[in-house]
This record gives structure tokens, sequence and C-alpha cells, in this order.
């Protein structure tokens, strides 16, 4: 599965930021195996505050194996490494099968890699090794250490999709609404609306859209092709 992923507005506090692409992983008979995420990270602590983070859990909550990133880490953290990228400029954030083999029978490696729109440049971050070989669900987040009264900063989930198992491609129509609420640490002005091109997540804005709220997905290519087009 993959989406585009567009910081459109940018932290402006020292404090982690990560928005992450989150895939729930199932095997043949359904049984859940963990999930990953993968996505980029403002993050003061690596080269020019910005990284990139992918790792997970299995169905016991312990952190999945994976390969060794060909990417640094400021951090030699095995998860999150060394990546520049920057602000309102489009990533295609991918989660796919990988064609190396895992390392242990019983194990299927899931690839990381981002594409940068612009540039058209993928760069490929590591597989994870996981007990199962198919996603059954997916999670588009924004995990936000900063203060619920620091500036605003938004970003832009656009063009969901996934394969089936038969090959075909599915994308979505729409996405509900989740938050984390204040009682259990989160902020009560964060919101998630609907623009011309996506679904943006906001940090120190008013809630318009209600938790469990389904949005319209906007078709993205469509709207792309036009503007092109024009």
């Amino acid at each position: 599965m993959s989406v585009t992923l567009e910081v459109i507005d940018p932290p402006t506090v020292d404090r982690l930021y990560f928005w992450a692409l989150q895939a729930d992983f199932a095997d043949a008979s359904g049984r859940a195996a963990g999930g990953a995420h993968f996505g980029l990270q403002w993050h003061p602590d690596h080269p020019g505050g910005t990284a990139v983070n992918w790792g997970g859990y299995d169905r016991s909550g312990s952190i999945l194996r994976g390969s060794e990133s060909a990417l640094p880490s400021a951090l030699h953290n095995d998860n999150t490494r060394d990546l520049s990228w920057s602000p309102r400029r489009p990533y295609r954030l991918r989660i796919s099968r990988s064609t190396d083999p895992a390392p242990v029978d019983g194990l299927v490696g899931w690839h990381g890699s981002i594409t940068d729109l612009t540039t058209s440049t993928t760069i490929g971050i590591r597989d994870l090794y996981v007990a199962a070989d198919r996603i059954s669900g997916a999670v588009m987040w924004s995990e936000v250490f900063a203060r619920c009264d620091d500036p605003s900063s938004a970003v832009r989930w656009a063009d969901p999709t996934a394969v089936d198992l038969t090959g075909m491609e599915r994308r979505p129509v729409s996405v509900s609404t989740n938050y984390q609420s204040h009682a259990e640490g989160g902020c009560a002005n964060t919101c998630s609306i609907p623009d011309e091109a996506g679904i943006v997540q906001r940090t120190a804005c008013d809630r318009v859209t209600p938790q469990g709220v389904r949005l319209e997905v906007p078709d993205y290519r469509a709207r792309r092709d036009g503007y092109d087009q024009r």
C-alpha cells in the first residue's frame, strides 16, 4: 500500500513530530501479526532536524527485526534513519512485499520505500520481518510531542492506494477520524479536515471534525491531471 505525504506547515519547535502510514499485518488464517509504521519525522537530534522511521511490533509486542539500512542514523537507531526531506514537497510512502528473502523461515520481508515526487527519486529504507503475508488494515496518523499550545503545524495525506491479494488496485473513498482523548494525554485542539487534494491533519486549531466522522477522500489523480491540463 502507498500514500502521498506532504508537510504543508512545518513545525517550528524542537520537539518530535512523526507522521506515519501504519500497516496492520495478518497471516493467511486472518490472525493478527502485529503492525508497523512508516513515515517522516521532524526530529531535533538528527541532521537538519529531519528523519525517516520504519519500525514496528509483532503480536507479542516485541520489536520487529529488520535488515540493516543503508542510511546512517545520528542516534544509531535501527528504525530511525537520517533523511533530508523538505516541507511543501510531496513524498510517496510505500510498504510492499520485499523481493529479498527473510533470514528466518516463517517470516516475510516487508519493504519500506519513499519517493520524492518532485525529483522521482526513490530511496529504499530497509525490510522488516513479520510473520504475516498480508496487510489487514491501515491508518495514517500524526504523533506529536509538542505542547498543545505550540504553533500550528499540518500535513496532508493524499491518494491512498492498496493492492489486494488478486493484484487489483484499491482506492478508499473515505476515511474515519480518530483522536487521542484529552484524558489519555491528547490535545483537544487537533483536527482532520479534507481539502482539494487530500486529508489534512493539523495541530493547534479548532476541531471542526468530530471523532468517528467519515471524510470523503478527494480523487487526487483526477485533480492533479486537471491542474496539469490547465
